[in-house]
């Protein structure tokens, strides 16, 4: 049996539709009771988690011998996880497939920082692990730029001309898949990537043609965007923590194109042209 944490958010939700398309048994551990309840009526087995409950843990993650690991965007996402490790190894799960980040191993910036020390901790803990490494989300244009394309034709960043490899969750979730279901994927790192590095205007671009209205990249700078985030009320340690993945953008660390995602599925990754066919009704005007 697998269990899926994070099962709401934008990997899980995906890996959840492949797992339900493979036939393959999980359970899927949600955060939100109205998520578990919806996914209950679809006859879904699910859960409610919280990682500060080691009781709630141990519950969901019981008779369970794969963890898909994925904690939420908190200010103590490393503790939170850490939480879930201890228990998956108390309660006998044998091996953890972790969604990380890019550069996890490299330490460079405060995104890495946040999921290296788990890394390390289910290395030491004796169970057999599979960490996914992806770059940033295609999804993202969606999910945190979506409102502004739609209303202003237009979107921010403080990325200034970085090319980045930008990954579509569903391909993470695709070699999610394998290595929750493949033995062979067992003590190996995945560096998730698209086929191409594309700066944000080449985003825009791409945008303006399948959307058939001119989408602008605003850029800005590190002291405007950190501004325009504290505005809309997002705590300022986690404002820092993407001001600080928006740097490493900058000095074009995120640019590099593997080969990993065709390594473990066979198939080529997606191209953001491809991503921005499916998601167009979504960024359409009302």
């Amino acid at each position: 049996m697998i269990c899926v944490t994070g099962a709401g958010g934008t990997v899980s939700s995906e890996l959840i539709k492949e797992l339900v398309s493979a036939k393959v048994s999980f359970r899927a551990a949600y955060f939100s009771k109205n998520k578990a309840e919806a996914a209950r009526a679809k006859g879904i087995d699910a859960v409610i988690i919280d990682y500060n409950r080691p009781e709630m843990l141990y519950e969901a993650f019981q008779g369970c011998d794969k963890l898909f690991l994925l904690g939420p965007n908190a200010l103590n996402q490393t503790q939170l996880e850490l939480n879930a490790v201890e228990a998956a190894k108390t309660v006998g799960v044998r091996h953890i497939v972790k969604q990380s980040v890019m550069g996890a191993d490299e330490e460079a910036f405060s995104l890495a920082l946040v999921h290296r020390p788990v890394e390390k901790a289910i290395v030491s803990s004796g169970m057999a692990w599979t960490f996914l490494r992806p770059n940033s989300f295609m999804q993202n244009v969606v999910t945190f730029m979506g409102e502004t394309i739609k209303a202003e034709s237009a979107f921010f960043t403080a990325s200034g001309e970085a090319k980045i490899s930008h990954v579509d969750v569903r391909d993470i979730a695709a070699v999610a898949v394998k290595a929750l279901t493949d033995p062979t994927h067992a003590e190996k790192a995945y560096t998730l990537t698209g086929p191409e590095a594309l700066t944000y205007d080449e985003f825009a671009k791409e945008l303006s043609k399948v959307l058939g209205r001119p989408i602008s990249h605003i850029s800005l700078s590190p002291s405007d965007a950190k501004h325009g985030m504290l505005a809309e009320g997002m705590p300022e340690a986690i404002v820092d923590r993407m001001l600080d993945l928006e740097r490493y953008f900058r000095e074009n660390q995120a640019s590099r194109i593997t080969n990993d995602i065709k390594q473990v599925t066979g198939r080529d990754p997606r191209r953001f042209v491809q991503y921005t066919r499916d998601c167009a009704s979504s960024l359409q005007l009302a």
